[in-house]
């Protein structure tokens, strides 16, 4: 399973099945789960902690040290779920000791390829990153979330679950669970109404979140002015606590 032209460390360690091709590099203090493969020229640097299941095309840098000028070397960490793709030229950073000194991805998402994701990112389950998408630092990326091709996400934003971001949006600020957006910079544009029917939300949910959309977005409030009302009518569907939460811990404020 492990090809002659890899090198991998004797401090690595890495369960049955892996599998690692030509070429690749597995550094020190990374551990890497069950029934990984690992194709050729994948470079992965620890300390990272890999799941099981997961699988790395060619030229993936995964684990390197991240780009911002105040990282001074300190074992800072990666961590990756289970049952991830990371298509060619994927780069995934390390976090920096000015946060939690974690980047954390989770299970079963997909980046396509030449997606970055940098120090200090934490990306949910079920998330699909569509190519030359990029996450500046500190960027939280909630489960289920889509962002097409070349969309740029500045850092600290936070990117609601079942979001759908359109190919080449530039995100500047935070965007609430369960809305469609685009643009540079981007603006709302509704509902993330088919992505949240493949998830099986019966239809009176998906009534119940285009009127929170309205109330967000169309009547004039203020934020705490929506949220409260949000957080009356939570009490009959439940599924509203998510995009009240997305409102609740925006940082940078909501996109407009």
């Amino acid at each position: 399973m492990i090809h002659p032209t890899a090198i991998i460390d004797p401090s690595a360690k890495l369960a049955v099945n892996v599998k690692v091709g030509p070429w690749s590099y597995i550094g020190p203090d990374v551990e890497i789960g069950e029934d990984t493969q690992i194709e050729s020229h994948v470079v992965i640097k620890g300390p990272t902690r890999i799941g099981k299941g997961n699988r790395f095309f060619q030229f993936a840098s995964i684990g390197e040290e991240c780009q911002d000028k105040k990282y001074r070397g300190e074992p800072t960490r990666l961590e990756i779920g289970d049952f991830n793709v990371f298509r060619e030229g994927c780069t995934v950073h390390r976090g920096t000791v000015q946060d939690q000194s974690l980047t954390l991805i989770g299970s079963h998402n997909l980046l396509m390829a030449y997606v970055h994701v940098a120090h200090d990112c934490r990306v949910g389950d079920h998330v699909i990153l569509a190519n030359n998408a990029a996450l500046a630092g500190h960027v939280k990326v909630q489960d289920y979330a889509i962002l097409g091709g070349f969309t740029a996400v500045h850092q600290f934003c936070q990117i609601g679950a079942h979001v759908m971001c359109g190919a080449g949006t530039v995100v500047l600020k935070d965007i609430p669970a369960y809305v469609m957006a685009s643009g540079n910079s981007a603006t709302p544009h509704g509902i993330n109404t088919e992505g949240l029917k493949r998830r099986g939300f019966s239809s009176e949910t998906l009534a119940e979140i285009r009127r929170a959309y309205k109330v967000i977005y169309r009547q004039g409030l203020t934020l705490d002015e929506a949220i409260a009302r949000l957080q009356l009518s939570a009490q009959a569907e439940p599924a509203l606590n998510l995009l009240i939460d997305s409102l609740e811990l925006s940082e940078r404020g909501i996109i407009r």
